[in-house]
């Protein structure tokens, strides 16, 4: 740190705090997006999911067997009771062991055990009928000890037998009751497959039976068993016991149907297919609903984008989507900012070819000038003139040339390069250091002066930073008289690094401050060769400061607060974001 220019630092710190604070107003934030009619694509793919999702629930109504399960279950349970209440009922009613009996009662045998029994198959007809009170529903036979059927409540005591006819369902004539009807009945099937077939014998004796058969030996057995057409029946069996000694006498067979509970499930079916029908009507509706608020804005987008390609400057602009706040809104306003950029830099390369063709057209139509001029001049003097023009305009144009080889792959260089944290102090320091010695023939003080403790750190490209401040020392550096102090500060802002490089010129001519940084713009001293420089260095700063979301102005130094104070020279303010570190 140098003490002699504390005073001109105190004198034009509020100037430059000033300064800082109207650019802080100025600078504004960019908004950059965070990092989803016919049938397209997207749609039959969101409703092939959706609805995927849906059917495999739907499908699962019609498999309702875990509940169908349960209700056979418990109708089993109850029919094995009944079939044993029935049993004792029957044993106590209609079996007789004395010998005064009708002519129609006909002695029973017991089988295996040693004694006479008489039962009457008429009462046994009159109470199994009266306990069946379902007949429709229910069915009960009895078997006496060598298997016969001695009473059946199929075949009441006139001997006509109950004709079963199934009925269709009321109201279930539509074309869509029927499938439903006939989907029941083909699941139904499916579930029973693995059941054993019942079937009806003409002349059927206990032994057709497992459970009859089971009944007889002094075992109560029951199980489901399915029809043809594949609806189910229970059957449960009780052996029908004299007490005290619990002689087998015969076998109660009771059979039941599962219409009502076929009824109960295929109407649970029913219910869950309509609401999954208006799940499933709903979902379709969402799913295109949805399809169409992504696919219709991106195609939006797409052919727009496609428009774009084929005529960037001449196309519409891209849809403005950003009020849906969504990745479509975000995607809209990335299209936006991408196509607005390329035809900003379009357009800055058309205006850059027809600078640099103006450039070149004047040192280029001099040196003609000189040239054709020479040929018809004998004056060796004059000749000598001539040939350094010449000389000065091939300076200039190779000048040129190579700061317009420099600006054109500005670009391409900060979009390869990569950024990285840079101690802005340390370069300032090393480029202060260097310039300090290489200002030495004009005898340029240069001055460094930092209000940082710690090195404040930015994110950058640092052969392009590096660029950037050679440019503004340069230009200090040219400005300043001989003798002359150019004095470095590096302040502390808020969320930013400012940087002001001030000299000791003449300043800036006040309706020029705007326009130092136009590309090939140059107001060089009086006393300086033209040719010297392009006005491309400024230019080349700005751009490198705003590649790395800094800013850069140019002011008067004056030596008091008011509009008319002398200018005691130039000052460039450079700000950068300081990197966030933990």
């Amino acid at each position: 740190m140098e003490s002699d220019t504390d005073l001109k630092k105190t004198d034009n710190s509020s100037q430059r705090e000033a300064h800082a604070s109207e650019m802080a107003r100025d600078v504004k934030p960019t908004r950059f997006p965070p990092k989803s009619l016919a049938i397209s694509k997207l749609t039959l793919r969101l409703l092939a999911i959706n609805i995927l999702a849906l059917a495999i629930v739907v499908g699962g109504i019609f498999y309702l067997d875990q509940y169908q399960t349960g209700l056979r279950t418990e109708r089993l349970e109850t029919l094995q009771t009944d079939a044993t209440n029935y049993a004792a009922a029957l044993a106590e009613r209609v079996v007789r062991r004395d010998t005064n009996l009708p002519d129609n009662i006909e002695p029973e045998s017991s089988g295996s055990q040693d004694f006479t029994f008489f039962i009457d198959h008429k009462l046994s007809q009159e109470i199994l009928l009266r306990l069946v009170q379902q007949p429709v529903q229910r069915r009960a036979r009895f078997f006496n000890p060598s298997g016969k059927l001695i009473a059946d409540t199929r075949f009441p005591i006139g001997g006509a037998k109950v004709q079963l006819i199934e009925l269709p369902p009321p109201g279930m004539i539509g074309p869509a009751a029927q499938w439903f009807v006939q989907m029941n009945r083909w699941v139904d099937r499916r579930l029973n497959a693995n059941l054993p077939l019942y079937i009806e014998y003409p002349d059927q004796t206990a032994n057709h039976y497992l459970e009859a058969g089971n009944a007889l030996r002094g075992d109560s057995t029951n199980s489901v068993q399915r029809f043809e057409n594949g609806s189910a029946i229970l059957l449960a069996a009780a052996p029908i016991q004299l007490q005290p000694l619990k002689h087998v006498i015969g076998a109660l067979l009771l059979t039941a149907d599962t219409a009502d509970i076929d009824a109960r499930v295929q109407s649970v079916r029913g219910d869950m297919l309509l609401l999954s029908g208006m799940a499933f009507l709903i979902t379709a509706l969402l799913s295109i609903y949805l399809a169409r608020s992504i696919a219709h804005p991106i195609r939006r987008l797409a052919a727009s984008a496609d428009l774009v390609t084929r005529d960037l400057v001449q196309a519409p602009k891209i849809p403005d989507l950003s009020t849906r706040h969504d990745e479509i809104g975000d995607l809209s306003i990335a299209l936006r900012h991408m196509t607005e950029t390329m035809r900003e830099r379009i357009e800055a390369v058309e205006r850059f070819a027809a600078d640099v063709s103006h450039e070149l057209k004047n040192p280029l139509a001099s040196a003609r000038a000189a040239a054709d001029t020479l040929r018809r001049v004998d004056d060796e003097h004059t000749r000598n003139k001539l040939v350094q023009l010449l000389n000065q305009d091939i300076h200039r144009m190779d000048r040129l040339i190579t700061d317009i080889s420099t600006a054109s792959r500005l670009d391409a260089e900060l979009a390869r390069g990569i950024a990285e944290p840079i101690d802005v102090q340390m370069m300032l320091t090393t480029m202060v250091e260097f310039y300090g010695t290489s200002a030495d023939l004009r005898e340029i003080q240069i001055k460094f002066f930092s209000e940082f403790k710690k090195p404040p750190l930015v994110l950058g490209i640092e052969g392009q930073l590096a660029q950037a401040f050679r440019s503004l020392l340069d230009n200090a550096i040219s400005f300043s008289p001989p003798s002359g102090t150019v004095n470095v500060y590096l302040n502390s802002g808020s969320s930013f690094a400012e940087v002001f490089i001030e000299d000791e010129g003449p300043g800036l001519p006040q309706n020029s401050i705007e326009r130092v940084f136009e590309r090939f713009y140059t107001e060089r001293p009086p006393e300086e060769n033209f040719g010297n420089h392009s006005g491309l260095g400024l230019n080349i700063a700005k751009q490198i400061v705003e590649a790395h979301g800094g800013d850069i102005r140019a002011s008067n130094r004056k030596l008091g607060e008011n509009e008319d104070a002398n200018i005691s020279g130039a000052r460039f303010t450079l700000r950068l974001p300081i990197l966030n570190r933990k």
